[in-house]
């Protein structure tokens, strides 16, 4: 399996990193420590170095509770640092956004595929998601960030996310995205429980028969904190990369991370295992 970013063919038979880098001063994990632009940058180098294959760079927090920022401020944040890093690395960017027009001023600075926690629902989203022309990642996030974590319910969360992306999937394509540029994420802690989350981790596997690629973001996560007894944000790497490897032996394509090299080398150990080598 191959995913087309820019003039890179990412293959995906062997699990990739995708390295988090957010440009915000209130991220749940590193918000306030990449504001300046030469320290982003620096970052997101760093993370290539370490084996990143896809750097995500976002401009809008959207852990719970979080805030909306204005369109512009947002685009004042991510866009100098996609022009500064496509100047500097070929490595594909990809822009962690809802909104249309930031999506659109992303791609044409250099991103190079777009991950959206509202699945292209935003108004205005599908369309220029199609204009773009560039991979998808389809989020699920029951609500939206600033209360998600207020009352999440599901009957069956892994049936009801498992259906949500059959029906994104489906509106999408018909709006004329082709399935091979469409990502999956089940939106680990937007809009979940605790136990939501580990059923989602236990049962990923699930997912894969809807034939897309999977991606996770676990990295550093409320769920890893609660599983090693309340563990801060900063002491949640061990954990992290143990959670990255079970999503990986389940069938997922890309980890979403922070702790980059780490990750990597964890992932080789679960690609030898899974059967895809190192």
């Amino acid at each position: 399996m191959q995913l087309q970013l820019g003039k890179h063919a990412l293959d995906l038979s062997q699990p990739k990193v995708m390295g988090v880098l957010n440009r915000t001063p209130d991220s749940f994990s590193d918000g306030g420590n990449f504001t300046d632009l030469d320290a982003a940058l620096r970052q997101a180098l760093r993370m290539i170095d370490e084996g990143a294959a896809i750097i995500d760079i976002g401009g809008e927090s959207t852990r719970p509770g979080s805030v909306a920022v204005h369109m512009q401020q947002e685009l004042d944040r991510v866009i100098p640092l996609i022009e500064c890093l496509v100047s500097e690395s070929d490595t594909p960017i990809s822009i962690d956004t809802g909104k249309p027009e930031v999506m659109s001023a992303a791609v044409r600075a250099g991103a190079v595929m777009i991950n959206d926690i509202y699945a292209l629902r935003l108004p205005g989203a599908l369309e220029v998601a199609l204009d773009c022309a560039v991979p998808v990642c389809l989020m699920h996030m029951q609500g939206e960030p600033r209360s998600m974590q207020q009352h999440p319910r599901y009957v069956d969360v892994v049936a009801e996310v498992k259906q949500f992306f059959e029906e994104r999937i489906q509106i999408c394509e018909a709006a004329g995205i082709p399935r091979k540029s469409m990502l999956i994420d089940p939106g680990f802690g937007f809009g979940k429980t605790f136990a939501h989350n580990l059923s989602l981790l236990r049962q990923l596997d699930e997912f894969t028969s809807l034939g897309q690629p999977l991606l996770v973001g676990l990295s550093r996560k409320s769920m890893i904190g609660t599983l090693l007894g309340g563990a801060p944000v900063g002491e949640r790497l061990q954990g992290s990369v143990a959670a990255a490897v079970i999503a990986v032996l389940q069938g997922t394509s890309i980890v979403r991370a922070h702790d980059i090299q780490p990750t990597v080398e964890a992932l080789k150990i679960a690609a030898a295992v899974r059967g895809n080598g190192c």
